[in-house]
């Protein structure tokens, strides 16, 4: 039995006899030249990347607004401005140095901002 596969763009081969052990990044996938090797191309792997922070951010966000409505109605700064904090680092996040400097799938899974984002879908 053929197994087929489909890069990123739309290329059909034989299964290739190297290719990616991790399917995070399944649909950056390209094929080399002649089909016998599948790559990830990075800057389509950090839009991939970018898109699930910006999933996993949302009920992070979503919470933090909870927080921050108890804050204001106990008129408490400190809280307030805690929360403002956090949500800024939450919308920023897609905008890392550390996506946009990334050169290798490795480096960009590293990336990952746990402090913000909480444990990392990449491990």
């Amino acid at each position: 039995m053929t197994t087929m596969i489909q890069d990123k763009d739309g290329k059909i081969a034989a299964k290739p006899s190297n290719m990616p052990s991790d399917r995070h990044f399944r649909n950056a996938w390209v094929f080399n030249g002649d089909a016998s090797a599948i790559t990830e191309d990075v800057a389509e792997a950090k839009k991939i990347f970018q898109d699930k922070i910006r999933e996993v951010r949302g009920p992070l966000l979503e919470a933090e607004d909870v927080v921050y409505m108890k804050a204001l109605e106990a008129d408490d700064a400190s809280a307030k401005t805690a929360s403002v904090a956090k949500k800024k680092k939450l919308r920023d996040a897609p905008a890392a140095s550390a996506i946009s400097s990334a050169d290798t799938i490795a480096k960009l899974k590293a990336a990952w901002d746990e402090s913000v984002l909480g444990t990392s879908p990449y491990k």
